[in-house]
């Protein structure tokens, strides 16, 4: 006869074991597949840089600092090697005038070498004036020579025409009349050959004194140089300004090429400015800026560019477009700002040293609900002094840390306590 079986029930103790395990597993698998798995890191909110990132106008500028100094600088180098110093006469630091005698050199060799090409000129002159005797006299000689010679051909033409006739005659014999012939013929001869050994002469005596004057004139020239350099020996100031340096001691004995100092002219001034090299390819000639000066701002332009780069920075010439500061100083350090281009709108965020952590690639930006701040892409393309113009990433309206994260490391999330 059948019985009806009883299901078991199972004891509470098992239902709860049960239960317990089916929620933990549906937790770790919502962990495995919703839960934030980024790098967190707790940080004081007190110790933070917040800022809001605007839309608004980008001034494309850099403020840089720029030192004066002269128009321009003169280098005072010796021209004459083995020159001692005798006298100082203007003291390094002092206002001298074109003209003004800075020093006083002495110079032996170059006396013996003055002397040298004066007795040399003498006696190329000398030489010039003997040879000029000698030709005047010779032409002299020869002039009567051929006056000589011309009487002697009329005596013998006069004798040579007679005799033809006596001969025709038959009053003498034909040998007296043909020595007669060659008398007067052999004399013509001798005054063709007399006139063109008087004309050979005569060009060499031209070529000769031409020689002698050009040898003459070029001795001249050189004593004037040597000359001129005697004159050096009182070292004289080539423009007017400020005497800036003078490294000369009395007694001492100087070579050629020696910097004996230099020269600032003041009639104006001009800026040195060095410049961060990421601005080389936007810095032109002729750029605008404006430096200042006791408050006050005055326009000036890049007027040189130095293309040498030295510690990632290169220098600049500027000089000021009407005005100069009053009481401007060598030395004295102006912040300059200089624009690189005009004005636009666009997303700003203020200046800040996360730049050094992320090279401007990406930035913590802060959540709605001011608990926390995620990392995030951005791409930032002109900086000026105040802000950086972002291209990518960010919107306005939203906040940004914009403090150093050196101490954050690799981490993509902040906490904020």
């Amino acid at each position: 006869m059948d019985r009806p079986i009883e299901k078991k029930k199972w004891p509470l103790r098992k239902i709860l074991w049960v239960s317990g395990a089916t929620l933990l597993v549906l937790w770790i698998g919502y962990y495995i597949i919703f839960a934030d798995k980024s790098s967190k890191l707790n940080v004081e909110i007190d110790k933070l840089t917040i800022e809001t990132v605007e839309e608004n106008l980008f001034r494309d500028y850099i403020t840089q600092i720029g030192t004066v100094a002269p128009i321009q600088t003169i280098f005072l180098d010796a021209t004459e090697g083995g020159s001692r110093v005798e006298e100082i006469l203007i003291k390094e630091g002092s206002r001298v005038k074109q003209g003004d005698v800075i020093v006083r050199f002495s110079n032996t060799s170059l006396i013996l070498d003055i002397s040298n090409n004066e007795a040399n000129v003498s006696r190329t002159t000398n030489d010039l004036r003997s040879t000029r005797l000698q030709m005047e006299r010779q032409t002299l000689d020869t002039r009567s020579s051929l006056i000589n010679l011309m009487y002697e051909l009329k005596e013998h033409e006069r004798t040579y025409n007679n005799n033809k006739v006596l001969y025709e005659q038959n009053h003498i014999s034909k040998d007296e009349y043909e020595r007669s012939k060659e008398a007067y013929e052999l004399t013509n001869e001798r005054i063709i050959l007399f006139r063109e050994s008087w004309k050979q002469d005569s060009t060499f005596r031209i070529i000769q004194i031409k020689t002698l004057e050009e040898d003459a004139e070029r001795l001249q020239r050189n004593l004037t140089i040597v000359r001129k350099r005697l004159d050096a020996l009182e070292f004289k100031a080539p423009v007017s300004g400020e005497l800036a340096s003078l490294n000369l001691e009395v007694g001492q004995v100087i070579g050629i090429g020696h910097r004996i100092g230099t020269i600032h002219v003041l009639d104006s001034y001009m800026l040195k400015v060095d410049i961060d090299e990421h601005y080389v390819n936007r810095i032109t000639r002729e750029l605008k800026g404006e430096s200042e000066f006791a408050s006050h701002l005055f326009p000036c332009h890049i007027t040189k560019i130095y293309p040498e780069v030295r510690n990632g920075r290169f220098t600049v010439d500027m000089i000021f477009d009407k005005n100069i500061p009053e009481n401007i100083r060598i030395g004295q350090t102006s912040r300059i700002r200089l624009e690189l281009g005009e004005s636009q709108t666009a997303i700003l965020i203020p200046r800040g040293g996360f730049y050094q952590s992320t090279g401007g690639q990406w930035i913590f930006v802060v959540d709605p609900s001011g608990k926390f701040a995620t990392r995030r892409s951005i791409r930032i393309n002109r900086q000026n002094p105040r802000h950086y113009e972002v291209v990518e990433g960010l919107k306005a309206g939203e906040r940004v840390i914009v403090s150093s994260y050196d101490n954050y490391g690799n981490v993509e999330k902040l906490i904020f306590k």
